[in-house]
């Protein structure tokens, strides 16, 4: 049986509409691809990815900082509770096949710094555009396409 594709979503734990929409429809993809999210659990882009994937039928996995997992947004279908704080975001690069950065700051450029560090293809959808091998994506469609369509470079 074929393995199913982790796609991480990385952004903003608050973020404006626009944004909240194109997470949104990031998530709606990536469950209509059969992928599975995994995010760092909480609210904004996190949210709205989750939100998009569950509304699709998708499985979604938070990576949360503290240690309760009642702290997952309601729309994360497994909670991994860490303690870590942003530590966690190491765990949720390792775990993907790719990463879709979708707006975000300095938590979203540390996860970004570990995809480049660690081989993991990273997206970026209005998001930081820090170094050639980030792909930008215009679109939440392309970004989703371009995640599934590359892998990690082992």
């Amino acid at each position: 049986m074929k393995r199913k594709k982790i796609i991480g979503l990385i952004g903003g734990g608050v973020c404006t509409p626009d944004i909240e929409e194109a997470a949104e429809k990031v998530g709606r993809g990536i469950a209509e691809r059969d992928g599975i999210l995994i995010c760092g659990g909480l609210g904004g882009v996190m949210e709205a990815g989750c939100k998009g994937a569950k509304e699709a039928g998708g499985m979604t996995i938070g990576i949360l900082p503290g240690t309760n997992q009642k702290d997952a947004n309601k729309y994360v279908d497994i909670s991994i509770p860490t303690g870590m704080g942003h530590a966690r975001n190491i765990i949720i690069v390792n775990t993907s096949d790719s990463v879709i950065a979708v707006n975000g700051k300095f938590g979203t450029l540390s996860e970004i710094a570990f995809c480049l560090q660690f081989g993991v293809p990273v997206i970026g959808l209005f998001s930081w555009e820090i170094d050639p091998s980030i792909i930008i994506a215009n679109t939440p469609e392309q970004a989703v396409d371009i995640a599934f369509s590359i892998g990690r470079q082992e």
